[in-house]
């Protein structure tokens, strides 16, 4: 393999007071709720919010006086980016970081912050990595890769080694893969501490080209995805041989399975994840058989959501889990009726956030109007209170469902 223990052993000693020593706790009530053991390693606690700090570190020290003085430059639609920009700033070495033009506006302010130079270039990663690579070229500038490179693999692995060292017990540890730097250092750096412990992948359905290429199947056209931290089209070259000898399966989990888990940290754990930090938990969660009854490592990558998106998450969650519901309620169009409707509300314990009148568009009389009631709920069984409250005074009722799947 590229890269051997004795590499992830030597990176290890590298980054001692350069990264974040990550907390590898227990949590009590995910193993509860899951029926296993499940213990995190929290990744989002790094300088910038993701394991990428690792390689990026690993790889800048080890560039020479002449290369640090030209600078680097890096491709990534984000946390990549971060890393690189934060240790680069820290090493004083100029960088300058691309990124496609829709990537999320808080990873491009982190990453301008940091000190790096941003270009925002391309519609998509593999055109904003075209783009880096001329630049490179032009400018005699050190491309860092995000993943395929035998030191940033082993940064990343310095993930598994911090994992066995301080859970030995886990028997299986579960990975999110992007380009594939991630699994394949920690599960190099995990075999070799434990030759049984089992690694398992997970990617999102609509981007799974490592789950693809793995299985000799054609590429697929990616899709957009709430884990974007791990949408890439082509897996490494260094990366994917490691993946086919060392990981034992690779798992897809859907985007509601990854918006759940979010929402799950969140409300559980106090976490803020990014959706490709979740997609671990995701897995657990939609393959819950698979996991019984082991004792599970869980690898929370990375941190950087981009706020508006996890407000959005968040309201989604609610809605799924029926704490914030939107009924439509029909009743005859004179005075009074809708202050009826609303104290019955109020004496059921719901609280209503928003009301509308819906007269032109209504299916019913014109001698009546239809309401739709928006109103925040304790529980799915307090939503159905308040429905029966309002359906026994004789009102009209239709709850208007939500897609997708709920919550715990």
């Amino acid at each position: 393999m590229v890269v051997d223990f004795e590499d992830i052993e030597a990176a290890a000693r590298a980054l001692e007071s350069q990264v974040v020593r990550t907390p590898c706790l227990r949590s009590e009530r995910l193993s509860e709720l899951l029926g296993c053991a499940i213990t995190l390693k929290y990744e989002t606690f790094q300088h910038s919010s993701s394991f990428k700090d690792r390689g990026a570190y690993v790889k800048l020290a080890s560039l020479t006086e002449e290369e640090r003085a030209r600078g680097v430059i890096a491709m990534s639609a984000g946390n990549h980016a971060q890393g690189v920009a934060y240790h680069a700033t820290r090493l004083g070495i100029p960088a300058t970081i691309v990124m496609p033009k829709l990537t999320p506006f808080l990873k491009v302010e982190k990453t301008t912050q940091f000190g790096a130079r941003v270009l925002l270039e391309g519609d998509s990663v593999d055109e904003a990595a075209d783009y880096a690579n001329r630049l490179a070229a032009e400018r005699n500038l050190t491309f860092i890769h995000p993943y395929d490179d035998p030191q940033i693999i082993a940064g990343q692995g310095t993930v598994g080694l911090e994992m066995l060292t301080d859970a030995p017990e886990l028997e299986v540890l579960v990975v999110p893969i992007g380009g594939g730097g991630l699994i394949a250092g920690t599960a190099i750096a995990a075999k070799a501490l434990k030759p049984e412990v089992e690694i398992v992948g997970v990617q999102a359905t609509a981007c799974p080209s490592m789950y693809r290429k793995r299985a000799g199947l054609p590429e697929a056209p990616l899709r957009p995805t709430l884990a974007e931290g791990i949408a890439v089209r082509t897996p490494g070259q260094l990366t994917l041989p490691v993946v086919r000898e060392l990981v034992g399966d690779i798992l897809l989990v859907e985007e509601d399975a990854i918006e759940n888990a979010i929402l799950t940290l969140l409300e559980v754990e106090k976490t803020v994840t990014e959706g490709a930090g979740a997609a671990g938990l995701a897995a657990v969660m939609a393959y819950r058989e698979r996991f019984v009854g082991r004792q599970v490592g869980v690898v929370l990558c990375g941190g950087n959501i981009d706020l508006r998106l996890l407000s959005v998450v968040i309201l989604r969650g609610l809605v799924h889990s029926k704490r914030v519901i939107w009924i439509q309620v029909g009743m005859p169009d004179s005075p009074g009726n809708l202050a009826q409707a609303a104290a019955l509300i109020g004496q059921a314990g719901g609280n209503i956030l928003e009301v509308a009148h819906q007269r032109a568009f209504s299916p019913l009389s014109i001698k009546s109007t239809e309401v739709n009631f928006i109103i925040e709920t304790r529980n799915a069984a307090h939503a159905t209170e308040v429905v029966t409250a309002l359906r026994a005074a004789g009102f009209e009722v239709r709850v208007l469902e939500a897609a997708g799947a709920g919550g715990f």
